[in-house]
């Protein structure tokens, strides 16, 4: 047996699999993010382990033999967080999380050395962890004068099992430390963050043993022979989850952000693109993403302002695709990453009219975050990454409307899994797979079952091309507006 643990944002989901990879059980556990001023996002560590515990226990009661024979497992997490810890390994501050903006003059001043694209393979960017730490530099020096070591969350959780300070190379190469085309730490970006080699983690790869569970956590009720494998980040992870490792395999993800990612087996940056290149979670393997800062989030954001839930503004917007309305939605909501890398930016709402209706503004949030996606999607394939075809998942893909959408924009069939089909807790029990057994990545990190495939509406291509290409000029209008 073997679990994988989805560290999210909101929660964590904690998934028991059988050698086949078949799922026994699955247990969720949630938790609360604190923004406490404008364009920052918290989180206490505590809260993850505790949410670790909570479902672990109640996977173990339903479970209790099949939980009783697990190896090993392994953990997939948010990206970019920065936790800081004492000599004691105490937490210092809350973790700054992945969609804080804070930082953006630290990420602003490192970006601006010529060695830092050259070296890392991306734009710094102030959700990275790098600008994270320079930022408390120069706000909390008391805070920055005692870190003895930053991990990334998920990294938290697995020194908390186990008692080691590791990270790998997925998630190590979101931080702007990492020489990511060499898979190892650059000195010289450790340095121009004004940061130490020995605060840094040791490094692994995604399917290395880390260790067995540590006797202080023996309350979990793991097996004292259960081993930690590294894991992954989410993105990375997830594409272990549904087989995207390489050439022409990848996904479209609508969840709290979106993200369009491909499976690259060769190191290929473009930087200026805004595209992320980061290493994969399997070893000699790279991913590269687009990334939309609020996705799923929009709809959520248009549910607070109507007092509708998402579910019921999903539901009332029908499931059938009809040509672009003409209210328009621009989803910078909390700035955006790809293409623009822009955390000032700030979202619009256009084409108003007296007989403007709920079911009006949903597709028109719909097709906002669409052609955000499709700024993503040719901004990959402006690195000769190819994608005839890809996965759609995260809660958003469960929508025949804004599936039919995506696929009609960016001109390509969208495969929907099965329901069932565990994303990134699935991915992370394959790791640990790998870790406990040797087994090849791509014999184990297979294409998960297919509900069905949504074909783009060829009567409508046109029309969403057309649209792209206005909702594109627009940026630099909303740019420009105080």
């Amino acid at each position: 047996m073997f679990l994988g643990l989805d560290l999210g944002t909101s929660g964590v989901k904690a998934l028991l699999v059988d050698g086949e990879g078949r799922a026994i059980g699955s247990a969720d556990a949630s938790y609360d993010v604190s923004n406490p001023a404008q364009g920052w996002s918290e989180q206490d560590p505590a809260d993850w382990t505790a949410g670790v515990s909570a479902a672990l226990s109640e996977l173990k009661s339903a479970h209790p033999d099949a939980f009783g024979a697990v190896q090993g497992l392994a953990l997939s997490g948010h990206m970019h967080g920065a936790v800081l810890v004492d000599t004691a390994g105490d937490v210092l501050r809350p973790c700054i999380l992945w969609n804080d903006t804070r930082s953006f003059e630290q990420a602003a001043d490192i970006d601006s050395n010529p060695q830092a694209r050259t070296i890392s393979g991306n734009i710094v960017f102030p959700g990275f962890t790098a600008p994270k730490l320079a930022w408390v530099a120069a706000h909390e020096p008391d805070v920055f004068a005692k870190v003895a070591r930053v991990m990334l969350p998920k990294d938290y959780v697995v020194w908390w099992l186990t008692g080691r300070y590791v990270t790998e190379m997925s998630d190590a190469a979101g931080t702007a430390w990492l020489d990511v085309g060499a898979r190892g730490w650059s000195e010289d970006m450790i340095a121009l963050g004004g940061m130490r080699r020995d605060q840094m983690p040791d490094l692994l790869e995604g399917s290395d043993v880390v260790g067995e569970v540590q006797s202080a956590r023996a309350d979990l009720g793991l097996p004292k022979t259960c081993k930690v494998i590294a894991g992954g980040a989410d993105n990375a992870v997830a594409a272990c989850g549904v087989g995207a490792l390489g050439e022409g395999q990848g996904f479209v993800s609508l969840g709290t952000s979106g993200v369009v990612l491909a499976g690259r087996d060769t190191y290929a940056p473009l930087p200026a693109s805004a595209v992320h290149t980061f290493c994969h979670a399997v070893p000699a393997r790279w991913y590269q993403i687009g990334v939309v800062l609020a996705a799923t989030d929009s709809l959520n954001w248009l549910s607070r302002v109507t007092g509708q839930s998402a579910q019921a503004l999903s539901e009332g917007a029908g499931d059938v695709l009809l040509a672009p309305g003409a209210v328009k939605f621009y989803p910078y909501l909390s700035g955006e990453r790809t293409p623009h890398n822009d955390a000032h930016v700030r979202g619009g709402l256009t084409g108003l009219d007296v007989a403007t209706g709920p079911a009006d503004l949903t597709q028109a949030v719909m097709a906002g975050v669409t052609f955000a996606l499709r700024d993503s999607f040719e901004a990959l394939k402006a690195t000769g990454a190819n994608l005839p075809s890809a996965l759609a998942i995260g809660g958003g893909s469960r929508s025949d409307l804004w599936c039919s959408m995506l696929a009609t924009t960016l001109n390509i069939p969208l495969e929907r899994p099965q329901e069932g089909a565990f994303g990134a807790a699935l991915g992370a029990a394959r790791l640990a797979m790998c870790g406990i057994t040797g087994a090849d990545p791509d014999q184990i990190m297979t294409k998960p079952p297919i509900a069905d495939v949504v074909s783009p509406n060829l009567d409508l291509i046109a029309a969403y091309d057309d649209a792209y290409r206005a909702f594109a000029a627009a940026y630099p209008t909303l740019k420009a507006m105080p």
